[in-house]
């Protein structure tokens, strides 16, 4: 009997896979996987009531865990795409582990997922299940399905689905983001209404939040200590009340497709602002700038779901070597949707206030006269440059743009 792992939602596209997957493609069973990364409890719910109803066999993995670990890697890294937390784009590789976990447990000859073949999940989970023996199978991509077919599909074999949120929005949540697309969403020019959000408030108050990092790991939140999936909800639910974490971006996908998005995510702003913030003050310059580029590889590498690349791996052990210092507090202030830091301390600080003041007459034995040669050094390669630039006479163009000859006639070659 052959069998095959399904990434199962109880969405419309998952839903009417199961039976396709067995009509169209000669499977004897289908196995659903949920893998729990921080969805509301209720699309628990109704996956398991789909599945019931599909009598199909439904394992739930809770990876909520291993999720939040990629979060707080995600915060050494400053990881960000485009100008937004990445959220879903790190839950999905978490995602594709799990189902593979589940799928070799099983014995499964193959594993499936319900991505269209405009998107960006059908590359990331595949990229985690094509490393192993099973076969791969994307029936919505492969048989070009529309969500207008589904819907007449589901109909005729008295499927249990629903569109979800009415068919308006197309939403996916995670501990870490809440990305809302879809409907009129889809054009750039459409005002979302506030009903969209449910993570964020309107944006109004203001208050200060202190978050404690070791080693460039988030550990307490106002002096209270907690594990990561439990910082990370207590920050969505109270930076989201004054506004923070709202992005509305136009996204280029993978594919080369832009698209319109909408993002929540308070925790993830409050963590990246507070961890970029105690690195300027522990980091050198020259580790600061160096990094900005291991940053932006590491975050396109996540956005391509590529998370477990060795490439990622080698990123990692330069951002963990600068992690070693990142060990202290910075304070935000979060006021009117805007989240920026207020104040920062560390022991590991490249700090003097006492060089750094301007009552201070000599730094380190240095004094203030000792710079003078340094200033009349400094950008005297650049004045040479605009002198020699100034001595040296450029030919005249001709009147029709060409070059002037060079027996100084005038006449210009015309072949």
């Amino acid at each position: 009997m052959t069998s095959v792992a399904l990434a199962f939602s109880g969405g419309l596209d998952t839903t009417v896979c199961v039976p396709i997957l067995k009509e169209e493609y000669g499977y004897d069973e289908v196995i659903g996987v949920n893998v729990d990364v921080g969805q509301p409890t209720d699309e628990f719910d109704e996956a398991e009531e789909t599945a019931e109803a599909l009598g199909l066999d439904l394992h739930v993995v809770d990876a909520k865990a291993e999720f939040a670990d990629l979060c707080y890697d995600a915060v050494k890294a400053n990881a960000t795409y485009q100008g937004y937390p990445l959220g879903t784009a790190l839950a999905r590789p978490v995602i594709a582990e799990a189902i593979l976990g589940v799928a070799e447990e099983q014995g499964c000859d193959a594993i499936a997922h319900g991505c269209t073949g405009k998107g960006n999940d059908q590359l990331r989970f595949e990229a985690v299940w094509r490393g192993s023996d099973l076969e791969v199978i994307a029936p919505v991509r492969e048989l070009g399905l529309t969500r207008e077919w589904e819907i007449e599909y589901a109909a005729e074999k008295d499927l249990p689905v629903e569109a979800g949120d009415g068919g308006v929005w197309s939403i996916d949540e995670n501990i870490w983001s809440r990305a809302v697309e879809g409907g009129k969403l889809e054009n750039p020019n459409y005002e979302p209404p506030e009903d969209i959000y449910e993570w964020t408030a309107e944006p109004e108050g203001e208050t200060t939040i202190e978050v404690a990092f070791e080693e460039g790991v988030p550990v307490a939140v106002d002096g209270e200590e907690m594990d990561p999936v439990s910082l990370i909800q207590y920050l969505n639910e109270y930076a989201g009340e004054f506004g923070i974490g709202r992005t509305d971006v136009m996204e280029d996908r993978m594919l080369g497709l832009k698209v319109r998005e909408n993002y929540e995510h308070p925790a993830a702003t409050v963590l990246l602002t507070a961890h970029q913030a105690l690195e300027d003050l522990v980091l050198t310059k020259n580790e600061r700038s160096f990094k900005k580029g291991i940053e932006h590889e590491w975050s396109e590498k996540a956005y391509q779901g590529l998370v477990f690349a060795p490439v990622v791996d080698a990123l990692d052990a330069f951002i963990d070597e600068t992690q070693d210092v990142v060990t202290g507090t910075a304070t935000v202030k979060v006021s009117g949707g805007n989240c920026r830091v207020v104040a920062r301390d560390s022991e590991y600080a490249v700090y003097s206030e006492e060089m750094a003041s301007f009552n201070t007459e000599d730094v380190a034995g240095i004094a203030q006269e000792d710079a003078t040669g340094v200033a009349k050094y400094h950008g005297l390669q650049e004045r040479l440059a605009n002198d020699v630039k100034k001595a040296v006479s450029k030919p005249e163009l001709a009147t029709d743009g060409g070059a002037a000859s060079d027996d100084g006639s005038g006449e210009t070659d015309g072949n």
